[in-house]
């Protein structure tokens, strides 16, 4: 016998799918949903859509705008010639969350992994070095988790910039081991960016 209404279920399934979702969690989720006024639903629905259409990465550096370029690579404010290497767009949320950083970021899409057949290629690092090559005396930070695919990815990038004018740091080894950037609490995460530490030579 069947807990839920085919319908409810199918909305509880769609939650799931969500990062960090459970049963339980879906179905408070689903079930908030239906509470919702008809027009709140219209207007969910109709905002998810849109963000589907017109959110895509930034020209420059990878992170999410619905501008060619975003807002944080056409600032003036912004020191261009600092560029903080990450992952994944949501660890931009967490830098800026932090509100002391004033450089820009440049979004990997990835990590190298021989393991999952994800190799230098298919990350965005040929966008990074043509960025940096038009810049005079850069800094990267290397933001990336504390793991092998991380330290790999450190290492691959320092190798491509050996030799040339670019200072190359990463944020230091106050956060815990294979922690999620977007995931770090904003104090640690500052003190982290402040107290990173340079390994090119």
């Amino acid at each position: 016998m069947k807990i839920y209404p085919e319908k409810l279920e199918k909305i509880i399934e769609f939650y799931k799918k969500l990062p960090g979702i459970g049963e339980k969690s879906a179905e408070r989720l689903a079930l908030a949903t239906l509470d919702m006024k008809e027009e709140e639903i219209q207007n969910f629905s109709e905002d998810i859509k849109l963000a589907k259409q017109l959110l895509h990465p930034c020209s420059i550096c990878g992170h999410l705008t619905e501008e060619e370029i975003c807002p944080i690579c056409n600032s003036t404010d912004r020191n261009q010639n600092l560029i903080c290497v990450i992952e994944d767009y949501k660890n931009v949320f967490a830098f800026e969350r932090v509100g002391n950083f004033h450089g820009v970021y440049h979004v990997l899409k990835g990590l190298i992994s021989p393991i999952d057949n994800i190799g230098a290629e298919d990350i965005h690092l040929s966008s990074l070095v043509n960025r940096v090559e038009k810049l005079e005396k850069p800094e990267i930070i290397l933001a990336l988790k504390s793991s092998i695919e991380g330290e790999t990815t450190t290492l691959y990038i320092k190798k491509i910039f050996e030799g040339k004018d670019v200072v190359i740091s990463r944020l230091s080894y106050g956060l815990p081991m294979g922690a999620e950037i977007d995931y770090i609490d904003t104090i640690t995460l500052d003190k982290a960016l402040n107290d990173r530490r340079q390994i090119s030579e």
